[in-house]
């Protein structure tokens, strides 16, 4: 497979699909094609460009369908310049890789600015290629590319599907090859490629699992502060939590520090161990001052304790001076020393 430096290098959408649209004889229906699918700004509605022209919006459908047959015809008869040298490029691309595979991430192994035109321009290439299938964006599915003797289009659909229902009776995130198995598919790289290919499903650091999830789509504050914390596996200090939001792969990770501190503070998940230091409630962590969690401690044990053995019980969960912790039992009237060092709980 060609390196992404090496195709981008010779690549130039904007000068194929120029080329593309100069075999259209009308104007008006360049003019059609290029608007519609977004060639060289953002794409326009049938009503956008049918009061543009003068013309009705089922005419400018009408016109648009004629023009994309026409084109597809003519690029079977390897009659449309640089179409078979593009279909190509993304044949061994998509062989090599996912077999199927979502526009923008093809895009980006072809282009140097992989933006929304350039998208664009990959998309309407890889329509007028015979040996390709192009599935349009909806609600379910993104816009992608497969290999057509691999997959025709409702194939591609039923393992995108077959793929969205194995995560779903996995039930939790887990990694593509977990994936792969319960849904039956050999290749874990057609599965990831399947994966990507859907709008139910999200991806964060190796972990897959439905968009709704934090896990692998964190939406909020909130979320982002338990995946830093999950993935960190002990207590953070919430200057570190901030700092590690700023470092992470999330999409909008500017959040001030004090906008991490409230949403700590407010949210279950999460439970106050030390001065500043927070950890997941999950872990086994309950909320309590340390006062609570040396009556804890002693209700547990049943009988009176040396200062010693409490202290080491309390630092198991709480991120404390031991100091704190001894002043605690001095001061505090439901503790009753005993014996020399050794307390109980007051009646």
């Amino acid at each position: 497979m060609a390196k992404a430096e090496e195709t981008k290098s010779t690549l130039s959408t904007k000068q194929i699909i120029t080329d593309i649209l100069g075999t259209i004889e009308r104007d008006r229906e360049q003019e059609i094609v290029s608007r519609r699918f977004g060639l060289f700004d953002r794409k326009e509605t049938l009503e956008q460009i049918g009061e543009l022209l003068g013309i009705t919006r089922e005419r400018v459908r009408q016109l648009e369908k004629a023009v994309v047959i026409r084109l597809k015809l003519q690029a079977e008869q390897g009659n449309i310049p640089h179409v078979d040298n593009l279909e190509q490029k993304i044949i061994d691309y998509l062989d090599n890789s996912t077999k199927v595979s979502p526009v923008r991430i093809v895009a980006g192994n072809f282009v140097e600015k992989n933006d929304k035109i350039e998208q664009a321009r990959i998309a309407f290439m890889a329509q007028l290629c015979p040996k390709l299938i192009v599935i349009d964006e909806n609600d379910n599915y993104n816009n992608v590319i497969a290999i057509k003797k691999l997959h025709d289009e409702k194939a591609v659909k039923s393992l995108i599907d077959k793929v969205v229902k194995a995560v779903k009776a996995i039930g939790k995130p887990t990694d593509i090859n977990t994936i792969a198995k319960e849904a039956g598919i050999e290749d874990a790289r057609h599965a990831e490629g399947l994966a990507l290919s859907s709008k139910q499903i999200a991806t964060l650091n190796n972990r897959w699992g439905l968009i709704k999830w934090p896990m692998v789509n964190p939406k909020n504050i909130r979320d982002k502060i338990y995946v830093i914390l999950y993935e960190h596996g002990k207590h953070m200090h919430f200057n570190e939590i901030a700092d590690a939001i700023k470092e992470s792969s999330f999409k909008r990770k500017d959040v001030t520090v004090q906008a991490i501190h409230n949403e700590l503070i407010k949210d279950k998940r999460f439970v106050l161990v030390g001065r500043g230091i927070y950890a997941l409630k999950e872990w086994g962590y309950k909320k309590g001052t340390v006062a609570d969690i040396i009556a804890e401690v002693l209700k547990k044990a049943g009988e009176p304790l040396h200062r010693d053995d409490i202290v080491r019980e309390v630092l198991k969960s709480r991120y404390v001076k031991e100091t704190t912790i001894l002043l605690n039992l001095q001061g505090k009237p439901q503790f009753k020393r005993v014996a020399k060092a050794t307390y109980t709980l007051a009646e």
